[in-house]
């Protein structure tokens, strides 16, 4: 497995870690090259998001062989078989001790500042990294959250050794490593970028993910949609200060698990906007093709998606369409107008085939946003034409350099920006 850079192997751990979200946990990056990793991560999970400081105390004649840790709080974790083994005096142990503690306060106040450090007791801690290679300084770090009094700890990293993995696996809680590839050498290896990450990196990081907190979005639940004469599962985020709601329609096959989709979705729903992330088909439709390019019966689920939103919750909807979920984000727009209430008041469309809604382009009166990445060139020239058709407020933005997936640095960060902007011009500012 082969990651684009931190970004993309974070919202692919986040994906493997998603069923954690549930227990509140708080997510610790390692610095440097583990705290981008871990804001995407804590980002996706909606999770708090902290540095973890920690020193390894190393046997004075082989500094590599580690006896022990530290880590803030005063917390001092000892091997005492290392320490037997290695002959290793209280003399040695005290002036190892010394400085390194001095060095663990200098880094932990460079990256933190003023800040509090995040308490563990009694929390779920998901420790990341952007990789293993021997794991000493992972697994230094889980033994200090677990004597800083953390319950339950997860080890979380995209890519290490198997014979590491194995390794780790037995000493701590869980342990979620998305590729343990054979002919391992090294971390950086498996990234397209692997960059150092620079201290201002990792403190703008944290600061970013401070701010987001205070502004944390309600917890998803799980909800059933009737529409189109079936029953699809959903995960549902209230609407909060933006006073709108966004549907999601999936294409291509993808789901509500889709990673990008909920990327974009834990974006909005920092912003205030609700969400709601649903199968547009039944697992049994998925299985034939066809249904995927079957845009009027999407269009149609959509409608309906739309209209239990605002039955449940009074508030204005728009949709959010990526591939073929787009063309039927703006059949369904044409098909019900703008009115609160009962219609789509915005639409946005990802790597979307607009193309594919139709004569009915024309009929749109939502506010319609279409998103292409530069390099995707057969798409864009597709979302070119049916711009041409649309009679509604819209616009066409081109992310320099991205593909269809917008898998590259920053892209998917940018159509979640774009996206934000949209919907709340022209849904959060109107009267609930």
């Amino acid at each position: 497995m082969l990651f684009t850079d931190r970004a993309d192997a974070g919202q692919r751990l986040a994906e493997a870690l998603r069923p954690m979200a549930k227990d509140d946990p708080v997510v610790l990056g390692l610095p440097r090259g583990g705290v981008p990793v871990a804001f995407h991560v804590a980002r996706e999970l909606g999770a708090a998001l902290d540095v973890i400081v920690v020193r390894k105390l190393g046997v004075p004649y082989h500094p590599e062989l580690a006896f022990g840790a530290l880590g803030e709080g005063g917390v001092r974790v000892i091997n005492d078989d290392v320490v037997r083994r290695g002959g290793v005096s209280a003399t040695d142990i005290a002036s190892v001790e010394r400085a390194e503690e001095a060095e663990l306060r200098r880094r932990a106040q460079a990256f933190r500042g003023d800040r509090p450090r995040i308490p563990l007791a009694g929390r779920t801690v998901i420790v990341v990294d952007d990789g293993i290679a021997t794991g000493a300084t992972a697994l230094a770090a889980c033994e200090v959250a677990r004597a800083q009094g953390a319950a339950r700890v997860v080890l979380a990293v995209p890519v290490g050794p198997p014979d590491a993995a194995a390794r780790l696996g037995g000493q701590v809680d869980e342990l979620v490593c998305l590729s343990t590839p054979y002919g391992f050498s090294a971390v950086g290896e498996w990234y397209r970028d692997f960059g150092q990450t620079p201290d201002e990196e990792v403190v703008a990081l944290l600061v970013r993910a401070t701010a987001a907190s205070r502004t944390a979005p309600a917890a998803a639940v799980e909800v059933r949609v009737e529409a189109g004469g079936v029953t699809l599962p959903g995960e549902l985020t209230e609407a909060g200060d933006g006073g709108a709601l966004v549907v999601f329609a999936h294409g291509s096959g993808s789901s509500r698990h889709s990673p990008r989709n909920r990327s974009v979705a834990t974006a909005l729903n920092r912003a205030g906007l609700g969400t709601l992330l649903f199968d547009l088909l039944t697992p049994a439709e998925e299985a034939d093709r066809a249904n995927v390019f079957d845009i009027e019966t999407l269009a149609g689920r959509l409608v309906d998606a739309a209209a239990w939103v605002q039955r449940r919750t009074p508030v204005p909807v728009g949709v959010f369409g990526a591939s073929t979920g787009a063309a039927a984000a703006l059949r369904a727009a044409a098909a019900v107008g703008t009115e609160r209430g009962s219609g789509i008041g915005a639409v946005v469309s990802r790597g979307g085939r607009p193309d594919l809604a139709g004569d009915c382009l024309g009929d749109v009166r939502a506010p319609t946003l279409l998103i292409v990445g530069g390099d995707d060139t057969q798409v864009l020239e597709l979302n070119r034409q049916a711009q041409a058709h649309l009679r509604c407020e819209n616009r066409l933005d081109v992310v320099a350099g991205a593909t269809h997936l917008f898998e590259e640095p920053g892209a998917l960060d940018a159509v979640a920006g774009l996206a934000q902007e949209w919907f709340l011009r022209h849904l959060g500012a109107r009267s609930v």
